[in-house]
């Protein structure tokens, strides 16, 4: 078993407003990974919420997903994964596996999370990262064997500090489109212009 944890607790200061929240192609960002999360062969889907928790959880009406709030969403990353998978683990105690998603790529697709599944099983690999932009990324997949140093991260502290230390136990998947987030409001303008130009 598989399962996967979305990250969507941190605040986007430098968007102004919640980004989970932002519409694109009819839907909400929250509601776009969601609904790939759960699509996907994996189980459980928890949901990582923290700031604007309260904006936001109203848009997680599907059902399958476990939303959990991270009281501790401010000291970064590395703090929601361990909310995420400390969650994933009390509700799949038998969890073989994690993967993680943020909510802000909005071209992740349940296709491509089913890709990475594939890849891990084809492999062996302890970890299956994306592959976009010269950079090995999320949507990324731990074995259990880095659960580990996954609940170790601190602060600003990602899933790639493992990906760059663990690389020879890492394979890719090629996802160009995972370059594409939202951090800013050019970045969200620049995405809905890409949208209506194809």
């Amino acid at each position: 078993m598989t399962g996967l944890v979305l990250l969507a607790a941190g605040a986007s200061t430098r968007l102004g407003e919640p980004k989970q929240n932002l519409l694109f192609e009819g839907q909400r960002l929250i509601q776009r990974a969601a609904e790939a999360a759960l699509a996907s062969a994996c189980s459980p889907v928890v949901v990582v919420l923290g700031a604007n928790a309260s904006l936001v959880q109203p848009e997680l009406t599907a059902p399958g997903l476990s939303v959990v709030t991270n009281p501790e969403w401010a000291q970064g990353m590395g703090a929601s994964i361990r909310c995420g998978l400390l969650a994933l683990l009390t509700e799949a105690p038998a969890a073989a596996a994690c993967l993680l998603m943020v909510c802000d790529q909005p071209y992740v697709s349940s296709s491509l999370l089913n890709r990475l599944l594939e890849a891990k099983a084809e492999n062996r690999a302890g970890m299956v990262a994306s592959a976009y932009g010269n950079i090995a990324g999320t949507p990324a997949l731990f074995d259990k064997k880095y659960f580990p140093e996954l609940l170790a991260l601190n602060g600003e502290e990602g899933a790639r500090k493992l990906l760059l230390a663990h690389m020879h136990d890492v394979v890719t998947v090629p996802f160009p489109q995972g370059a594409i987030d939202v951090d800013t409001a050019a970045d969200y303008a620049g995405l809905l212009r890409s949208s209506t130009s194809t």
